[in-house]
């Protein structure tokens, strides 16, 4: 049942870094980038709202993302297992 949609849905890895809402997460993906002049690797951190319904991950836990519909103003991800 793979449409070209469900294969346009990115998967990112984090860390879940919040979890005082209900039935939603924040986790944390970092990554590295490359300054453009000095040719430098640096951490950039990014938060990202992301929908747990069971409310079965706690902070700390490392967890993979899909992207999806958006579900509230800010929380379009969705936790989709432990990475």
């Amino acid at each position: 049942m793979d449409t070209k949609k469900d294969l346009k849905k990115r998967i990112l890895e984090g860390v879940v870094v919040s979890d005082a809402m209900t039935k939603t997460r924040v986790v944390a993906v970092t990554r590295l980038k490359k300054h453009p002049r000095y040719h430098k690797y640096y951490k950039v951190t990014k938060r990202y709202k992301a929908h747990d319904e069971k409310g079965e991950f706690s902070v700390g836990a490392a967890v993979r993302i899909q992207e999806g519909r958006p579900m509230s103003k800010e929380k379009r991800w969705t936790i989709i297992s432990k990475a």
